[in-house]
């Protein structure tokens, strides 16, 4: 048996619905968030998960708590979402009508990128995998779970994968992700899995 991590992107919240960037900004789940993550909870029942882990923001804890019912949840500082600087709390057009120059060459190159105030791509990736070593360390062999955020999977699959297209790794709202370790080797198995929200909510 391998080691096997279950990587699940909080449900939505008003922030994810305004599409606001929303990285240490402590929000919790909005009705529809809800939902999604009393669906992928039904999905996951059977499944044997030996370990649940969360980021310590809000919409975190609170969709551990709602798919993994009355199991305990580790939380784990170090896997919230980057910090956005002068963007948190901010949409898309308003920063565009505000920091258009800087938000443009963010966007297109945000490993090189700083935006002022924020964590930089490579401290934030650097304290995810960190954090994540630590965990696949403490459950060799074992199927854990971990309930965090788009830019924490994202920068977990960029750095698997080698990829630069931090953007387009991104998953949705309440999806599953998996990775795999096989000989000490991490293979991406699952990515974005939204099948489980088909219907309506």
């Amino acid at each position: 048996m391998g080691t096997k991590i279950f990587l699940i992107r909080h449900g939505q919240t008003e922030g994810n619905a305004r599409k606001q960037y929303c990285g240490f900004l402590d929000m919790e789940l909005n009705a529809q968030g809800c939902l999604q993550v009393e669906k992928l909870g039904r999905r996951l029942e059977k499944e044997t998960i030996h370990r649940i882990y969360a980021s310590d923001r809000k919409r975190a804890i609170q969709s551990a708590r709602i798919i993994f019912k009355g199991r305990r949840i580790n939380k784990v500082s170090e896997l919230k979402e980057i910090n956005f600087g002068i963007f948190e709390g901010k949409s898309h057009q308003e920063i565009r009508e505000s920091n258009a120059d800087i938000y443009e060459k963010w966007l297109s190159d945000p490993y090189n990128t700083l935006v002022p105030e924020s964590e930089s791509l490579m401290d934030f990736q650097g304290r995810v995998t960190r954090a994540l070593e630590k965990i696949v360390l403490a459950n060799s062999n074992k199927t854990t779970a971990v309930v965090c955020h788009g830019g924490t999977i994202s920068i977990i699959l960029s750095r698997i994968n080698g990829s630069k297209n931090f953007w387009e790794l991104i998953p949705g709202s309440a999806s599953l992700n998996v990775i795999e370790y096989i000989n000490n080797k991490a293979r991406i198995t699952l990515f974005n899995d939204i099948s489980h929200l088909n219907g309506d909510l």
